[in-house]
């Protein structure tokens, strides 16, 4: 499964539409698994993906571990949730020429991840296309706790017993 994610403060159509454009493409060549997609505050409809505006963090959860790749906006939430769950994950940011937002922090975001592993970066149509092209091939990455979160950890079940 493909699991779509605009985030939860703003639409992000260009996205929504560019993945269900791809979905009409290759449909007509090979059979596409199931698609969810949470769009946020929009009016964005699909025949080829379940669509929805939001997801109860549970449910998100759930389509967190059954989907083979996330594709989302260059939120850091989606990208830590990602690394943490060791899925690939597609960023495709956000831009402020587009108005998608106010300034064009999520392109820098991009560019601060593009050399994370499992972390695969689409900065145009044409690119998300072929990272979902290749979906099957795409890797996963994962967070590494930090030596201080392991203290941490660890002096809490000390005191904790």
């Amino acid at each position: 499964m493909i699991l779509v994610t605009v985030g939860t403060q703003i639409p992000f159509d260009r996205l929504a539409e560019s993945v269900d454009e791809w979905v009409q493409s290759v449909n007509q060549v090979h059979q596409v698994r199931q698609i969810v997609a949470q769009v946020g505050k929009s009016k964005f409809k699909s025949d080829n993906m379940t669509v929805f505006q939001s997801v109860e963090p549970e449910q998100f959860e759930k389509y967190i571990s059954q989907c083979n790749v996330l594709v989302s906006h260059a939120g850091m939430g989606s990208i830590l949730t990602a690394l943490r769950v060791k899925k690939p994950i597609i960023i495709f940011p956000r831009k402020a020429s587009l108005n998608e937002h106010r300034n064009d922090h999520q392109l820098a975001t991009s560019e601060s991840f593009a050399n994370v592993e499992g972390v695969y970066v689409a900065k145009s149509k044409d690119e998300l296309f072929d990272l979902l092209n290749r979906k099957d091939e795409l890797v996963s990455g994962g967070l590494n706790d930090s030596d201080e979160y392991i203290r941490l950890i660890n002096n809490l079940e000390k005191i904790l017993g």
